[in-house]
């Protein structure tokens, strides 16, 4: 941008001269939609990351919660108590690389199918494991091990994961529109190859970095909503899943084990 606007100011010395003065005000109600624009675009980007996070934090709390529960009720059955800490582990840890690729998919189902090997034929593993620790909980009751009221407490834990895997999924597979992007992206492009026709006459040779700051800051703005907008990644800015995986499994293994 400053190699094109610095050519655009030889050329106007060369051999002609810009001399129309009002394209400025143009350019400023220009700016004014795409402030706009440019707020609604990263504010629906940062919307979609925090809620991903918030779906998150009800997964870390409602492991928390299940494991004191589960620890409450099965206070003499270390076996019971250490299957239960495997599953609620093996969830967060199929959660997160559903939310990624299907190469780690593959991966965490042969980690998990050394403990549990009838999985290998499952497609969406998250359900899967929700679906038996609940059957594991039902074991419980017909056993006689927890009461109705138990098993209703420990089902509401089960039924937050299952929302809380429900708004990752909802913002994983519905991006944002392809044509709102597009021409967001048009719409910088114009506005900034024009802006040197505006501003040579006001401000001569300034222009050129005048110029390169404004593309700076908007093309800047357009690329980190595109940054944020998918918050499972593995870049830098996208949620900690790695950490919080841990964190959660850290957790659950200390209350009940």
């Amino acid at each position: 941008m400053g190699i094109y606007t610095a050519s655009i100011k030889y050329v106007d010395d060369q051999f002609f001269e810009i001399t129309h003065q009002n394209t400025t005000s143009l350019h400023s109600l220009l700016a004014f939609v795409m402030s706009l624009i440019l707020i609604f675009r990263t504010n629906s980007a940062y919307d979609r990351w925090w809620e991903g996070r918030k779906a998150w934090g009800n997964v870390v709390n409602s492991s928390r919660n299940l494991a004191i529960k589960l620890s409450a009720f099965l206070v003499r059955d270390n076996e019971k108590k250490e299957n239960f800490f495997l599953l609620i582990g093996y969830f967060v840890e199929s959660l997160k690389v559903h939310l990624r690729d299907k190469e780690q998919v593959d991966n965490i189902k042969s980690f998990i199918g050394a403990t549990f090997p009838d999985i290998s034929h499952i497609k969406h593993l998250p359900n899967h494991i929700a679906a038996r620790l609940m059957m594991d909980m039902n074991n419980l009751y017909k056993e006689n091990i927890i009461s109705g009221e138990q098993l209703m407490l420990l089902e509401k834990d089960i039924s937050a994961y299952m929302d809380a895997l429900g708004a990752c999924e909802r913002i994983k597979n519905t991006p944002i529109p392809y044509s709102y992007s597009i021409f967001m992206k048009k719409f910088i492009f114009l506005y900034v190859m024009t802006l040197p026709f505006g501003f040579i006459p006001t401000f001569g040779y300034w222009t050129i970095p005048i110029v390169m700051f404004v593309f700076y800051v908007l093309v800047s703005i357009e690329l980190l909503a595109e940054e944020i907008e998918n918050p499972f990644g593995m870049d830098v800015n996208d949620l900690p899943l790695e950490e919080m995986t841990k964190n959660i499994k850290k957790n659950v293994e200390e209350i009940m084990l």
